[in-house]
């Protein structure tokens, strides 16, 4: 479905979308990562033990409400959640409190400890270091807080899987599963399920959703060029999103998509081109097999590099604080309701938003 978005030139025409709704759908998003990462450093459970506590006040029977008249508007009970955690510090683990406010500080100011001459040590090696001591810490101190837990591992010895080896079987990557592609493009469940046997249904259905998810990506890929320089093509983002969903298919493996908080959490470290993608995957793939080393990490460590990451977007928006008069009102209305809502429907109303005001907005005057 992306593939023929492309070819049908959705992506130019994406890339037309005002730039005041570009900068308010990205403001959104980013508090949208902000209050869903903030929970996971605060309670020992994270944000089930936190949506438990929610259940049980009266703020769940508004959201109980709020779910029943506006279904779409999932942002608002994530937003309300994080306003109640803050109003209930009682509630906090003291542990995952106090280690996710320390690795916040570190991941924040820990650059300026490092070495002057810090030359030899790759970007974002506070993250490292703090992400690393916090799974020494869990490790020797019983920390009760949720953590990432036993990564899957793959069954090389699997008849039939295929496993590449590298320098004699010293280094063998993880087997990878095709599946048959008459049961991947013939035995699709979900049309009788979802769709009454309609494939065509499918069909819209799909297009529908690569569209609405290209937007994230196009936010993303927009923030880095304005913030960056790092220069992008919507046809080719949506042509890579269509290939990459296919392989996934293969695979067995969920639609592939994009991320502002691993976007982010990708620059801090020292991402500068598209080429990081490509690093992180062969990383992946490689050090799989030992992944398990991260088992015993906090979660509060990991939510607090992803709060950092959106921290200074979520609190000073500079390209959002740019705009003036109508530009500022459609950009912050947008951002807002992207937030309370879904990205979807916030996009969508921020050109509903875009369109109103710019029709009613005086003409400037001339000489």
């Amino acid at each position: 479905a992306s593939i023929l978005l492309a070819v049908a030139g959705f992506g130019k025409l994406a890339q037309q979308v005002p730039t005041s709704v570009r900068r308010g759908f990205k403001w959104g998003c980013a508090v949208g990562v902000f209050v869903s990462a903030v929970p996971s450093g605060l309670f020992l459970g994270g944000s089930k033990e936190l949506k438990t506590y929610v259940g049980q006040s009266a703020w769940g029977d508004i959201q109980a409400m709020v779910k029943s008249t506006v279904p779409a508007a999932t942002g608002t009970i994530t937003v309300s959640n994080f306003f109640y955690a803050l109003l209930h510090p009682q509630l906090w683990g003291l542990s995952c409190t106090v280690l996710f406010v320390a690795c916040v500080l570190c991941v924040r100011y820990g650059g300026q400890l490092l070495p002057k001459n810090k030359s030899y040590l790759p970007p974002g090696t506070e993250v490292i270091v703090a992400t690393a001591l916090a799974t020494v810490w869990s490790v020797y101190s019983n920390y009760q807080g949720t953590v990432v837990g036993e990564i899957p591992t793959f069954d090389n010895n699997n008849s039939n899987t295929t496993a590449a080896t590298f320098l004699d079987g010293r280094i063998r990557l993880p087997s990878v599963e095709m599946l048959d592609i008459r049961s991947v493009l013939g035995d699709v469940p979900i049309v009788e399920r979802q769709f009454g046997g309609s494939v065509v249904m499918l069909m819209v259905s799909a297009t529908l959703f690569a569209a609405v998810n290209f937007l994230s990506i196009m936010g993303i890929a927009s923030a880095f060029e304005t913030e960056d320089g790092v220069s992008w093509s919507a046809p080719r983002e949506l042509i890579a999103q269509g290939l990459s969903c296919t392989m996934a298919a293969f695979v067995g493996s969920a639609p592939i998509s994009g991320s502002l908080s691993r976007s982010l959490v990708n620059r801090m470290t020292g991402a500068t081109s598209q080429f990081a993608c490509i690093i992180n995957a062969l990383c992946w793939i490689y050090l799989l097999p030992y992944m398990n080393i991260m088992a015993p990490t906090p979660k509060a460590a990991l939510g607090a590099v992803i709060v950092t990451a959106v921290l200074k977007g979520v609190f000073q928006p500079k390209d959002l604080l740019q705009l003036q008069h109508t530009d500022a009102i459609i950009g912050w209305a947008t951002g807002i309701t992207t937030a309370f809502t879904s990205p979807t429907i916030g996009f969508g109303a921020g050109l509903v938003f875009y369109s109103i005001l710019t029709t009613i907005r005086p003409k400037p005057k001339t000489a």
